[in-house]
């Protein structure tokens, strides 16, 4: 499953609950997309936001829903206790794969950070996606730790941040990693504006915000990059630039969630307070371009 497109699909909710429709009709859009696999409850799912049980009840509406698409969802968490918890029910509700950030509240070291995949490795039986992911988590993976971590039992991809945007950079960035990482796990790249630089620099799949929205077009912009046709992954991700351009502004979960609103997919307010939706200005312009992706999407 680590290979190609992996959508990830926002969570709709709003103080009270998650809309349970809404969230359903996602994952069936990505399923007759034919993505390679769905990422529920990542960022872009909203997970930090949701206890124990309410993650449980999206990870199995995803599964229901998804049929024969592969499941991964996020099993991070402050403690280690609860990132077990979570690997379990994980496993219980029939996941494919699990995704795991170390994100913490105190700094942590890089033994800290192996301990918690060592532990977590342990008690898994699927597999398992370190998630590189310093914006958020404020750690930063050293590729000799990445080679550490990927040596450990049920690890089989590492989702990435950004590569650098000059594509021969690029290149030496995940050869460097590729060097210390066992060929059985992949390498993906995740931040959608670096995507068409990672997959043509190496990185076998795209782990994609906007995938969860518009699947057809990430999973063919994924495809040709695969297929060694680089200039034409390079040629589609600068018609979605001004898509990128909003990304970097004000965070991709803003960004797609009011996309969602406007297409009608899901209803506003769609995101845990204390997060704000977009301010008007930006959602105009969001709305302006929304009918060239839309067409490009079914183009």
């Amino acid at each position: 499953m680590f290979h190609g497109l992996s959508a990830f699909p926002l969570t709709p909710m709003n103080e009270q609950h998650v809309n349970d429709r809404e969230f359903v009709n996602l994952i069936q859009r990505l399923v007759s997309a034919r993505v390679d696999s769905i990422g529920v409850l990542g960022s872009t799912g909203n997970y930090a936001y949701l206890s124990r049980m309410e993650r449980l009840r999206v990870l199995q509406l995803a599964v229901s829903a998804a049929e024969n698409t592969p499941v991964m969802t996020s099993i991070s968490a402050l403690r280690t206790l609860d990132v077990l918890h979570l690997a379990e029910d994980a496993q219980k509700a029939g996941a494919s794969a699990v995704l795991l950030a170390p994100v913490s509240y105190q700094t942590l070291t890089d033994e800290e950070v192996y301990l918690l995949y060592e532990q977590c490795t342990k008690s898994l039986s699927i597999p398992l996606c370190v998630y590189d992911n310093p914006g958020t988590t404020k750690f930063h993976f050293t590729d000799e730790l990445h080679g550490r971590i990927a040596s450990l039992p049920h690890v089989r991809s590492i989702k990435i941040p950004g590569v650098p945007s000059n594509l021969e950079a690029a290149n030496v960035r995940i050869n460097n990693l590729r060097e210390l990482v066992p060929s059985h796990v992949t390498i993906g790249v995740s931040g959608d504006p670096f995507a068409a630089t990672g997959l043509n620099a190496g990185c076998e799949l795209w782990y994609s915000v906007l995938g969860g929205l518009f699947p057809k077009l990430c999973l063919r912009m994924t495809q040709v990059s695969l297929k060694g046709y680089s200039a034409e992954a390079d040629q589609i991700s600068t018609q979605i630039e001004p898509i990128w351009l909003l990304f970097r502004q004000y965070g991709s979960l803003r960004v797609i969630s009011a996309a969602a609103e406007i297409m009608g997919l899901i209803s506003s307010p769609s995101l845990p307070l204390p997060l704000q939706p977009l301010n008007s200005s930006a959602r105009d312009l969001l709305n302006s371009f929304l009918i060239e992706i839309s067409s490009m999407e079914e183009s």
